[in-house]
């Protein structure tokens, strides 16, 4: 018997959806950083076994809304718990119970499918602060299982795993096994520049970056690929900080981005990068949906 089905992954920002996910898949997919809000757009990942395949909704960080980018971020996450069968909500135990997983839970209250609960970052916390925790959760909603896990160490993950293809009904393999995400190429490429960018910068920085790739076009008998990707920022002063002293932020940059695009798609990357100003963009719908975050 062949089993299939939806995973969402939910949870506040920064408690290690991304970092889970791609302990899950064995591949770097999703980008992570220590900041919050990094992931902005669902993102599928899909784990083939012999027995099943898991496909995964990694959402945005559910958070305060303040800017129309925030809110749809927000949403984004917010819909995946009505198109998924399976949800994942991740908590973090370094953080201990906070009131935003609160809010969470309470937008469960509805929902009539199995949750499973993993409180991730394990590692850093000892076992008479996890177990309390596990406590308060437990009488706070009717969780399918209480999964503790360590994402970064991949301590608890095949559990999750076997928990999850437990669960799923019998069904279809709905991508080829050889596939792990729906998302284009262009994307990946624009996704893994932004990473360095947030990884690279400080304050607001990273918040008021939007990756465009203009050019993606691949050199098959050379085993070279091209790619140009437009940097827009809000401010001028925000332009002055990526672009750096004679340059040298950004060809940091291009120089970390390059590496990560080339282990990703196993080819030589030839890399141009620009940096322009679209004013109060994070604000602007017209400009939300021109860069992918608004339908």
């Amino acid at each position: 018997m062949f089993k299939s089905g939806f995973i969402g992954i939910i949870g506040r920002p920064n408690v290690g959806k991304s970092t889970l996910l791609n302990a899950i898949l064995g591949e770097k997919l999703a980008i992570a950083t220590p900041k919050p809000q990094t992931t902005r757009n669902r993102i599928l990942g899909i784990k083939t076994f012999e027995e099943g395949q898991l496909i995964f909704v990694d959402t945005p960080g559910i958070h305060r809304i303040s800017t129309p980018l925030n809110r749809t971020m927000v949403e984004a996450a917010l819909d995946t718990i009505r198109t998924v069968d399976v949800l994942l909500l991740l908590v973090d135990a370094g953080a201990g119970f906070h009131p935003g997983d609160g809010h969470i839970i309470d937008k469960l209250a509805d929902t009539a499918l199995p949750v499973l609960l993993v409180i991730n970052k394990i590692d850093r916390v000892e076992k008479k602060t996890l177990l309390p925790l596990i406590d308060r959760f437990r009488h706070m909603y009717a969780f399918r299982e209480i999964l503790p896990v360590s994402a970064q160490r991949g301590d608890g993950v095949r559990i999750v795993i076997a928990e999850l293809l437990g669960i799923l009904p019998e069904g279809p393999r709905y991508f080829p096994e050889d596939m792990i995400t729906d998302r284009s190429e262009r994307f990946i490429a624009s996704e893994i520049i932004r990473e360095k960018i947030t990884l690279l910068t400080h304050k607001e920085v990273p918040y008021a970056v939007a990756v465009v790739v203009e050019a993606f076009k691949e050199e098959e008998q050379r085993n070279l690929i091209r790619i140009a990707a437009t940097i827009h920022v809000e401010k001028g002063s925000q332009k002055a900080i990526l672009i750096g002293k004679g340059g040298a932020m950004l060809k940091e940059i291009g120089i970390q981005a390059r590496k990560e695009l080339e282990r990703f798609f196993a080819a030589k990357i030839f890399l141009e990068l620009f940096v322009r100003v679209q004013k109060d963009w994070t604000r602007n719908p017209r400009m939300l949906r021109e860069f992918g975050y608004k339908s």
